[in-house]
């Protein structure tokens, strides 16, 4: 077996500057970014309506531009975690098999350039591009909310909207993964799109249901639940199936980090809550802990998914 030359990164940089600009300078993306602006901005600004007559008291008022809704437009934690699966899935789903339909795959790696730094240089600038867009878009928010409110964000409020932007980072990167390795599996970049936009819509509308589905299959409903509500062990199965989910984690992680007063993630019971003075808020700290297995989860299956990626396409052969 020949021995490789040059270190994993050689290559990287090449091909990440390449598909950076070309994310940059796509129609596709374009597109997109408009979408979520658009969108994301309305939400924004109807929350804006609601709290021009809150008192600047609340020590969180920037964060309610982020968690405020109002009828007919959702939150714009609730509109990022719709649109953000989109945008990667966009940015990813012809990763590979685009250089494969274009018969530039061999001439590429035929070049002092590796299949495991083509593939990070491909996904470190589509990561990078949806770093650029939600910066730019959380940028907006504040300066739309300095200009509207007149009242500046707090220290500590600035630094939840940046474990906002880690996490909603980390949850597009989750489905920028999920759209290279089904670009790694089907040449075809239409097939390829249909799967991972499958998949989105199985984890964020069907799999509530089927998780409900299966908890009742395994611990069927009594009497006894219909006048107590579900027992301890229903709510604990289907808290862990939900969180199967990249939407469940991070709409929770979300949760924990943009309103302060939240002290537990999914079913609460009384006894957790005795002593617990509900509506005071959280140090920074104990949100962040509050919320860590989430965001370790989100990562996680990036890793997974990435390698899952590699792994096929190093099996993969490559013909001129």
């Amino acid at each position: 077996m020949a021995r490789r030359s040059g270190s994993v990164w050689t290559g990287c940089g090449t091909v990440f500057m390449k598909e950076f600009a070309d994310h940059l300078g796509s129609g596709r993306m374009r597109v997109l970014e408009w979408l979520v602006l658009l969108t994301g901005i309305g939400a924004v600004f109807t929350a804006i309506q609601d709290l021009k007559n809150t008192t600047s008291q609340d020590p969180f008022l920037f964060l309610r531009l982020f968690t405020d809704a109002h009828d007919p437009l959702p939150s714009f934690m609730a509109v990022l975690g719709f649109l953000i699966p989109l945008v990667a899935i966009g940015l990813g789903f012809d990763a590979v098999n685009g250089e494969f339909n274009r018969r530039t795959m061999s001439r590429i790696l035929a070049q002092p350039v590796y299949r495991d730094a083509l593939l990070l240089g491909k996904f470190f600038a589509g990561l990078a591009t949806l770093g650029v867009a939600l910066v730019t878009l959380w940028l907006l928010i504040i300066g739309l909310g300095l200009f509207t409110l007149g009242v500046p964000p707090t220290g500590e409020e600035v630094i939840r909207g940046i474990g906002f932007l880690v996490v909603s980072l980390a949850y597009g990167g989750l489905w920028l993964a999920v759209a290279m390795l089904c670009s790694v599996i089907f040449r075809a970049a239409a097939t390829s799109a249909l799967v991972a936009l499958g998949l989105w819509l199985l984890m964020s509308v069907l799999w509530p249901l089927i998780s409900q589905f299966i908890t009742s299959a395994i611990f069927p409903t009594t009497q006894l639940n219909l006048i107590l509500g579900p027992s301890y062990q229903q709510l604990m199965l289907q808290q862990t199936l939900a969180r199967l989910s990249p939407n469940t984690l991070y709409a929770e992680s979300l949760l924990g980090i943009m309103h302060p007063s939240t002290r537990a993630l999914g079913p609460v019971f009384m006894e957790q809550l005795q002593g617990a003075v509900m509506g005071n808020p959280l140090p920074l700290g104990q949100s962040l802990l509050l919320v860590w297995p989430q965001v370790t989860s989100l990562i996680a299956g990036v890793i997974v998914l990435f390698v899952g990626a590699y792994v096929v396409f190093q099996r993969q052969e490559v013909r001129a």
